[in-house]
């Protein structure tokens, strides 16, 4: 079945018409960074560009003050334009989130202007803390992207690769509770928590030696005692856990738990294990689409290529995303691979003429991969049908 003619030349002309203001947009995010879940003025820049152009502004979505979610268009087929705009704290926009501002905020307003009133719906989504808040979980869990045919994305980095190999992850919490003694006037009535914290490090060294490929617990004592001469009656560790599918990373927090418990028996403590923090699954990308994407940004000379094997970049709240609904997380490089994100030259870069360039190219290939969406029932149809199928490792 061939697909319909789409509009490329006019999302074209649509990008070149705002490129000034979307620069301009980028480069107020980077002079004004806010930390997770403070990004009010953010949100407020892009909501009121959105809501200039016509589209419904929903601000506060899953309880988020910071989130919202904008509409344009009616009913099925809806495509969402994602946004992050959360900065990290003494970095400021050292993972270029100004720029996937920017960029989502441009394709929803391009591909509204070039489908406006031929059917469905453009959804701009604004997912704030992803830098370890977990908006876009958040809004997972309260529907947000229930009535969605494809979520869209980019990030910036220091790769060309047309999906982005994002691992699960998540924290707990573990605390041990013993019984407080004067180590030396009476050593046989304590029980020492931090000890028993102390042996599930050492257990969870040996564990680390059995893992999966992708899979690995990273601890810190957040609590370990109040004096040296006294026995410490709790200890508390909090440990971070990555594993390449959201089921090994399930299985990976179950084996802690034994662990933990394994130890309080032994020692006589009692323990409590709780998750800290949201957890983000693993990314499940959507074949068609991110090819159907990387071939948009060909026309700019941008070749995008598979990312390498082995190589994982982390972890993010599009990965809970991706397990609803079709979803594209290209990494563009705004600087060489030398380099990293999370850095002061990152966050350089993502004010640099490469990242203005980027921008542009970027904001026309996500249009144009959103025009697809709504335009060809097709390419719908086969990406529902990969999503369905799911995916294996990233």
């Amino acid at each position: 079945m061939s697909s319909p003619q789409l509009p490329y030349e006019r999302v074209r002309d649509e990008v070149a018409r705002r490129a000034g203001l979307l620069w301009e947009v980028a480069s107020a995010l980077h002079a004004d960074p806010e930390p997770a879940f403070g990004e009010h003025r953010a949100a407020a820049l892009l909501t009121d560009e959105l809501e200039r152009a016509g589209f419904a502004v929903e601000r506060g979505v899953a309880g988020l003050p910071t989130a919202f979610a904008a509409r344009s268009g009616q009913g099925r087929p809806a495509v969402a334009l994602l946004m992050e705009y959360d900065a990290l704290p003494g970095l400021g926009h050292a993972c270029g989130h100004n720029l996937i501002a920017a960029a989502g905020l441009g394709a929803a307003l391009v591909a509204d202007a070039v489908l406006a009133g031929t059917g469905g719906s453009v959804l701009a989504v604004g997912t704030p803390a992803e830098e370890g808040g977990g908006g876009k979980a958040l809004e997972v869990a309260a529907g947000v992207f229930d009535d969605v045919d494809a979520a869209l994305m980019f990030h910036p980095g220091v790769y060309d690769w047309v999906r982005a190999p994002l691992t699960a992850q998540e924290q707990y919490r573990v605390g041990f509770r013993g019984r407080a003694a004067h180590p030396t006037g009476s050593p046989t009535e304590g029980v020492d928590a931090l000890a028993a914290l102390i042996e599930l490090f050492n257990v969870l060294s040996s564990l680390g030696r059995r893992l999966p490929q992708g899979s690995h617990v990273q601890g810190i004592i957040t609590h370990g005692g109040t004096a040296t001469n006294i026995v410490p009656e709790y200890a508390e560790g909090r440990f971070g856990l990555r594993a390449l599918t959201t089921g090994a990373l399930d299985d990976l927090a179950a084996r802690l738990r034994t662990a933990a418990e394994g130890v309080a028996s032994a020692t006589g403590t009692a323990v409590e294990v709780e998750r800290a923090t949201v957890r983000y699954e693993h990314f499940r990308d959507s074949g068609v689409l991110s090819g159907r994407f990387a071939g948009h940004l060909d026309r700019a000379g941008i070749t995008l290529t598979p990312p390498v094997p082995g190589v994982y970049l982390g972890s993010s709240d599009i990965g809970n995303v991706s397990g609803r609904v079709p979803a594209i997380h290209p990494f563009v490089a705004i600087m060489d691979d030398s380099g990293s994100d999370h850095t002061p030259e990152f966050a350089a870069a993502a004010a640099s003429e490469r990242g203005r360039r980027v921008l542009t190219a970027v904001v026309e290939a996500l249009a144009c991969t959103a025009v697809d969406v709504l335009r060809d029932a097709d390419l719908r149809t086969r990406a529902w049908e990969g999503h369905r199928a799911g995916a294996g490792a990233p």
